[in-house]
Formats: structure tokens, C-alpha cells, sequence
């Protein structure tokens, strides 16, 4: 099986989506991408109205980030702990206008309740709740290539290798395993982390030591 088959099409069934800014979309998707149960993760432009945005015509939008995860081993709520712990949304630089502010968009009245009981959480905990905005989820655009797993591809050595790997740059960019090494790249976690988890995913034997030898030979 192909590393993207393992990596996003095999669990499609068991996937929900998070979508979240808090400001330069680079550093977000690295620090959720290392997290186990996060399965795939992209930049892009989300909450404003303009059509098909791009980074020098970003118009109303925000640098957002797109999570798929699977809720039997991150829940939304922890997804949501983590964006509120790792941001503080009064002091975004907001020296491009909506471009960096800190957004929660949700899809339904489940997300929508979820992060409505986790800022009453936070707000019990230190007087005041987050000046997050949040809105209904309408649109995400993907950013260009070069702002997808923008860490990883600083190492020459690991984006030649997992090249080899995948069929094409978006294959390669939706993995998990991208999404892991990404984070790994920025510092969110390490690749002792990585292979133990990798001992828990849905694949063969075979392709957990493929995974594990491509894992192993980076130089970074």
C-alpha cells in the first residue's frame, strides 16, 4: 500500500475537520501536524468573502490552518485546549489587517457547543475568556505549495526521500507522516515519538519497517 493510501485515504471513515487561525499559519500547522490522532494537515485562507484567495491577494481572509483528525484518539475539545494554549489572541500583530487574528471557524452546532463550553472553561480558569472570534465555517482555500509544511521543506535531505515515496508533492503533503515530520522539523516533537507511535497505525508489518527505514535515514 502507498504511503498516502496509509496515511489519509485509509481512514477517511473515521475523520472530522477542525479549522483554526492564530495568526502565520506555518508555525500552527507544524505544532498540530505532531500531534497523534491529527491525520492530515494543510495551510490555506478561510473567514472572509472573497473568492479564491492567494497570499498576495489574501482580501478579507485569514492564514488558517485545516485539521483531519480522528476524535477516537484527539478530541476536538484537546485540539481546542491546544490552539488557545499556544496563542494569545489580544496580541496578534494585526499590521496587515485580517490577515493574522485568532479564528475559530466551526462546522455545526457540535463544534460550535464544544468551543462555546471550552472558552467557559477557560474563562472559569483565569477571569476572562479568549477574544477569539469564532463563525460558521463557509470556505478554505489551500495555500500555494510553498506555504504547505513550510519546516519540512528547509531539510533538502527528507523532502528528497519521501519523494521517492509518494506519487506527487500533494500526496506527499497531505500524509501523515508529513504532517509528523513537519512537526518534527519545527521542534514540536521528536523521532523517538514518532516511531512509537507509528507502532500503533493501521498498516502492515512490511510497511511499518518502509515507514520506519524512510524515518530513520533522514539527516537533519
Amino acid at each position: 500500500m502507498a504511503l498516502s493510501q496509509v496515511d489519509h485515504d485509509g481512514r477517511k471513515d473515521k475523520m472530522q475537520v477542525a479549522r483554526l487561525a492564530m495568526g502565520c499559519f506555518w508555525s500552527p500547522e507544524a505544532l498540530f501536524g505532531a500531534l497523534p490522532g491529527v491525520i492530515s494537515t494543510r495551510t490555506g485562507y478561510a473567514g472572509g468573502k472573497l473568492k479564491g484567495p492567494t497570499y498576495r491577494q489574501m482580501g478579507d481572509h485569514s492564514e488558517s490552518v485545516e485539521l483531519y483528525f480522528d476524535p477516537g484518539l484527539i478530541s476536538y475539545e484537546e485540539l481546542l485546549r491546544i490552539f488557545w494554549r499556544h496563542h494569545t489572541p489580544e496580541v496578534i500583530n494585526d499590521y496587515k489587517g485580517r490577515q493574522y487574528r485568532s479564528l475559530l471557524l466551526y462546522s455545526g452546532e457540535n463544534q460550535r457547543k464544544a468551543a462555546l463550553d471550552v472558552l467557559q472553561e477557560l474563562a472559569s480558569a483565569s477571569g476572562r475568556a479568549p477574544a477569539t472570534e469564532l463563525l460558521p465555517f463557509e470556505a478554505f482555500y489551500p495555500a500555494e505549495d510553498r506555504h504547505q509544511k513550510y519546516y519540512l521543506k528547509r531539510f533538502p535531505d527528507a523532502m528528497g526521500k519521501l519523494e521517492q515515496h509518494f506519487a506527487s508533492l500533494e500526496d506527499l503533503q497531505r500524509s501523515t507522516l508529513a504532517a509528523r515530520l513537519n512537526g518534527l522539523a519545527k521542534g514540536f516533537t521528536n523521532r523517538e515519538r514518532i516511531l512509537l507511535e507509528l507502532q500503533q497505525w493501521d498498516v502492515s508489518g512490511e510497511e511499518k519497517e518502509r515507514i520506519q527505514r524512510l524515518i530513520t535515514s533522514i539527516r537533519w
